[in-house]
């Protein structure tokens, strides 16, 4: 794999912790920067590349973009549709056309979730209160 230099200023009180951690794992600091950086940016093999790099790109945003982004995208009506689908699923079997649309409505509320999970991760990273679960549900 080849290398490339990247000259980038840190913060003092992120490199001494840097520097903690290189001395703890008994690496450079430059070894334990690349590998926080690779950390950082993998995506996840899970996950379609789009919504791997959409989450990945989310540490770019403002606070502001962020909680926004908490906001959940699935919607009542698509609660309301994928609930009936599987109610459906439980008197009968469902059709071709039922199948693909309760797989795409799962698909929609999984990738909500993901979005409004990584938001928080990263605010929660940054310092700001997440609220509970009780706060959050009663959002919705």
């Amino acid at each position: 794999m080849t290398e490339s230099l990247v000259s980038v200023p840190v913060p003092e009180p992120v490199y001494r912790r840097l520097q903690g951690a290189a001395m703890a794992a008994k690496r450079s600091v430059s070894d334990v920067l690349a590998s926080a950086v690779t950390v950082a940016l993998l995506p996840s093999p899970d996950l379609p590349d789009a919504l791997a790099d959409e989450l990945a790109e989310m540490i770019w945003l403002s606070d502001e973009a962020l909680w926004q982004a908490t906001t959940p995208t699935f919607t009542k009506e698509q609660q309301e549709r994928l609930a009936r689908l599987n109610d459906f699923a439980d008197d009968r079997t469902l059709t071709a056309a039922e199948r693909a649309e309760q797989t795409a409505l799962l698909t929609a509320y999984e990738q909500s979730i993901l979005r409004r999970a990584q938001a928080f991760a990263i605010l929660s990273r940054r310092g700001h209160r997440i609220p509970t679960y009780s706060a959050l549900a009663a959002r919705v």
